[in-house]
């Protein structure tokens, strides 16, 4: 998603009552309403909204000829007026009762002045009919152009809280994924936590008064992954004392050049080098991911937000207090078992070291994991969220306190967003710390663990479940394994592409790799298979492509030469044939390879926690209880 995106999930709508969610309506319609006067107005409910599960109960508004018990149509207000002389017909006359004598007139109505006089009267109150109801209509519509007006302008406003920043400020980015079978690519963001002491109130909640005013650090950051197909959630955090390489960094306002660092820094340095596109650029650099999004809150944006929200559980194993001799820690004060926080409590929770486990940063990941999981729960369970007021709410504090990129900075994207993230149950959801080892150059920061780390990245680069549940691979789309119905050509007549994409983030592509793979094919009778000559991107996964229906059973045939699942052969609009995409995963052997038991699993330094465990509580230090 360059925007919020899947391919094959929902569009982006722009509309302002869609990004808003809001149960009123208000900004439904905002447009019809300058053309006919018809939008809608807060707590009014149109066509298609809540009354019964289906829409019934709507309050669209009525036709002002037709109100509540009256019948005939008359305005409430209006008497109804008499009808001409029985006997009488013609216009604005009553209609005969069916099957009564008509005694034929003698003289049309008004050949003479009395008469003519007699007959225009009922006309009269018509006229003042018409009248009422031009000017009610007028008034209606004047009023709800109003609100609709008025509507539209919060939403520019809730627009123009959000800061914007660029996504990525380094010199390379890591590949795109590869869609799956149905068109969908996964959605990587990036949550930063500042540390940031500009301004009174995160002064005061950060503390540290020498630093006020000072560049902010990246304190928190998590890794959010959303699968292609929408089935679950992977969250990896990197411990804030991890040292990494830094790359090359430009300051999007100032146009100051960070050059790449000569050795490691600890990560939470990356903000202070040209802001939180720095810190994008250092993830991919690391982990070969491609990051869609970040979202960054400072101190006092959690707490504004958690007060919105008002209230999430968290647990302790003992009575906890985080506060050293000397002054040092958060000052969170606890009781043993389950409590609701919220503002500052929150905002202390998130950041407590001293008092939960062995006082690490490791530590604080897992008690910022427990929190993520409680408010995920918290937001889908609480149904007090659907007030109207709270609601707003949330969106004033929420807009004012995130920093995002250009391309998620309007409410109608990150309700989009939303709408995705919420898809995925809790018990698909998987939080994990990034596999670390204690630094050889300084024993008090870490570093990443290097294979348990490059095994938990692969697992997000390909997409695959951090909760255990694709052991054989992502989880397959419904047709992802149904042989196609367009009959396959004889394979000398299948012309196949070769590509060698066997590179990796750390590692160049595999010399005559396509050529070889080329031979494999030629043996299996493709004897029109060739190889691609120019360069290519690297690819994770290898895959069979296809450009349109008519070639999907070729490339299949294909796939069966080789011994490959059906599930690698995909369409895509980027090639003009069939075409082999070599993977890092064969980069050797003419035998497709196939997962190793544990493979797709994360490994247990990750420390993985599933986000249905309500159960968890966080271990306290004997040395901080009370």
């Amino acid at each position: 998603m360059g925007s919020a995106r899947s391919e094959g999930g929902p569009e982006r709508d722009q509309d302002p009552a869609g990004a808003l969610g809001w149960d009123d309506g208000l900004y439904e319609g905002r447009d019809a309403a300058v053309e006919t006067g018809r939008a809608k107005v807060p707590g009014q409910r149109g066509a298609g909204d809540a009354g019964g599960a289906d829409g019934e109960g709507g309050t669209e508004p009525e036709d002002p000829d037709e109100q509540p018990g009256r019948g005939s149509g008359t305005p409430v207000g209006v008497p109804e007026q008499p009808g001409p002389p029985a006997g009488e017909s013609g216009p604005g006359r009553r209609r005969p009762e069916a099957g009564a004598e008509q005694d034929a007139p003698d003289e049309a109505p008004g050949d003479t002045p009395e008469e003519a006089e007699e007959a225009a009267q009922p006309r009269k109150p018509k006229r003042r009919k018409r009248r009422i109801l031009a000017w009610t209509a007028a008034g209606l519509a004047l009023t709800l152009v109003a609100a609709g007006t008025a509507g539209w302008f919060y939403y520019q406003h809730l627009n123009d809280n959000l800061d914007r920043k660029p996504l990525h400020i380094g010199k390379s980015r890591a590949p795109e994924p590869t869609p799956n079978a149905a068109g969908q690519t996964p959605l990587n963001i990036l949550l930063i936590g500042s540390d940031a002491r500009d301004s009174e109130e995160n002064q005061r909640l950060g503390g540290a008064r020498d630093t006020f005013g000072g560049p902010a650090l990246a304190d928190v950051q998590m890794l959010l992954h959303l699968s292609a197909d929408r089935s679950n959630m992977s969250v990896i955090s990197m411990p804030r004392d991890t040292l990494l390489k830094i790359p090359e960094c430009t300051d999007p306002e100032s146009g100051k050049v960070y050059p790449a660092t000569v050795g490691t820094r600890m990560t939470n340095q990356t903000l202070m080098r040209g802001g939180p596109g720095c810190t994008v650029a250092t993830w991919e650099e690391l982990t070969g991911i491609r990051i869609d999004h970040f979202m960054m809150v400072d101190f006092a944006g959690v707490v504004s937000m958690a007060d919105a929200i008002g209230g999430v559980p968290v647990c302790v194993d003992a009575n906890l207090h985080s506060r050293t001799s000397d002054g040092k820690g958060s000052g969170l004060k606890l009781k043993k078992g389950t409590t609701e926080i919220k503002g500052e409590d929150a905002l202390a929770w998130l950041r407590t070291r001293y008092g939960f486990g062995d006082g690490s940063d490791i530590a604080r990941a897992k008690a910022q994991h427990m929190y993520m999981n409680s408010l995920v729960r918290e937001l889908r369970e609480n149904t007090g969220l659907s007030s109207p007021n709270k609601l707003r709410n949330l969106a004033e504090e929420a807009t004012e306190a995130l920093t995002v990129d250009e391309e998620l900075a309007s409410v109608a994207e990150l309700y989009a967003l939303a709408e995705e993230l919420k898809k995925v149950a809790p018990n698909r959801t998987t939080m994990a710390t990034m596999p670390w080892i204690w630094s050889p150059s300084d024993r008090n920061r870490v570093e990443p663990k290097p294979e348990d780390a490059e095994q938990l990245f692969r697992l997000v680069r390909e997409d695959i479940a951090l909760d255990g549940r694709d052991v054989d691979g992502p989880s397959p789309s419904p047709s992802k394994d149904e042989t196609s119905e367009d009959p396959a050509a004889d394979p000398a007549e299948i012309a196949v592409l070769v590509r060698n994409g066997t590179g990796s983030p750390v590692a160049a592509p595999v010399s005559g790799r396509a050529a070889d793979l080329v031979k494999l094919l030629t043996e299996a009778g493709f004897t029109r298979a060739t190889a691609d000559q120019s360069q290519v991107e690297n690819r994770e996964e290898t895959a069979i492509l296809y450009p349109s229906a008519e070639l999907e059973g070729d490339a299949q045939s294909v796939a069966e030469a080789l011994g490959m699942p059906l599930g690698t052969v995909r369409k895509s609009a980027e090639v003009s044939g069939v075409t082999l995409e070599i993977g890092a995963d064969w980069t050797d052997g003419d035998t497709f390879p196939k997962p190793k038991k544990g493979d797709n699993e994360p490994p247990d330094s990750a420390e993985a926690l599933n986000g249905s465990d309500d159960t968890a509580c966080m271990e306290v230090d004997p040395a901080f209880t009370w």
